[in-house]
């Protein structure tokens, strides 16, 4: 039995910023944090250089050993992580661990998870709780299992979902509520008083379980048929990334892509014009016409350009009273 509040030696693994967050909050702490796993670095931009993960590049900011696995079923990579001989896997925004790695702690892997589960498994559960019209979502650690999210829950933290919120503020809050609740899940487990809550014990023939998988374009462009609150809430759910978009079509029947990062159901009132029709004056605001009522842009960006408020956007583009969006 492991002695009451021992000093944990754990392995870190995350990837973007939302991880940072946690792994400052270990390497801070009494703790002991052997290794930070992370991916290889990858290309981006115009020049396709190498770019590390926000992950690595606090691990080499702060001379912690890092290990850059390019298949977590490399014998290499095992044989690395078994030698550390961790007591515990502490997983935040990583990707897919195969059960070899998983169960080679002393006390096992767990994961947070930016939903309360059992509700919104998957990769994107931010974006769909808003998507979805919720007004609470959170964050959960659970100890990794074999299927996907679905692990034992060892803590839980709720908190609203404010109409003006979107996926980028949520997700700054939840980053940091999460680091909070993963240093207490790891001082819970170094203390050996877990209350550990099955998923299955939270779900009953009436609940309904919402999903969240991966995000692709195709599920970004906004379909103006529907009702506005439904893609109001789209839009809060994309922004800002990889942000809502529909195709702009001009007088002249030139199309640009236009990204959507911010908007609010309009006070006109509805004028009978056609669905997806633009309704401007070309100096203070657009607004389009959806099934019910009207939305009104905020914020937007065109195709090569930067992201606006629509005032500057107006200011710098030709007449746009009598354009349209393609439907969807």
């Amino acid at each position: 039995m492991m002695t009451k509040n021992k000093k944990l030696n754990i392995v870190f693994m995350g990837t973007p910023e939302f991880a940072v967050a946690s792994l400052e909050k270990i390497f801070l702490s009494s703790h002991n944090l052997l290794a930070v796993v992370t991916v290889p670095d990858k290309p981006a931009g115009r020049g396709k250089k190498l770019k590390p993960s926000e992950v690595k590049n606090f691990a080499l900011a702060h001379n912690i050993p890092l290990l850059q696995p390019e298949k977590m079923k490399d014998p290499n990579f095992y044989d690395s992580l078994k030698i550390l001989n961790a007591d515990l896997f502490v997983v935040v925004a990583f990707r897919m661990l195969p059960e070899s790695i998983w169960t080679m702690p002393s006390i096992g892997t767990f994961n947070l998870h930016a939903s309360i589960l059992p509700q919104y498994r998957g990769a994107a559960p931010i974006n769909h709780a808003i998507i979805n019209g919720e007004k609470k979502t959170g964050v959960t650690t659970f100890f990794i299992d074999k299927e996907i999210d679905t692990g034992k829950i060892i803590m839980q933290q709720e908190i609203e979902i404010l109409n003006d919120d979107d996926a980028g503020i949520i997700h700054d809050r939840l980053m940091n509520i999460g680091a909070q609740l993963v240093m207490s899940t790891i001082d819970s487990i170094a203390k050996e008083n877990l209350i550990l809550i099955s998923q299955s014990d939270k779900i009953s023939e009436e609940t309904k379980l919402n999903s969240a998988p991966k995000i692709f374009k195709q599920d970004c462009k906004i379909n103006w048929n529907k009702p506005a609150k439904d893609i109001l809430n789209l839009i809060r759910g994309l922004s800002p990334y990889p942000a809502a978009f529909s195709v702009l079509k001009l007088e002249d029947n030139k199309k640009f892509v236009l990204k959507i990062f911010k908007a609010k159901i309009s006070k006109m009132k509805e004028n009978k014009r056609e669905v997806g029709s633009i309704i401007s004056d070309n100096d203070n605001f657009i607004c389009v016409v959806c099934e019910n009522e009207m939305i009104e842009i905020l914020e937007l960006q065109l195709e090569g350009k930067k992201r606006l408020s629509t005032k500057d956007f107006l200011h710098g583009f030709r007449k746009i009273s009598n354009s349209s969006l393609e439907l969807s």
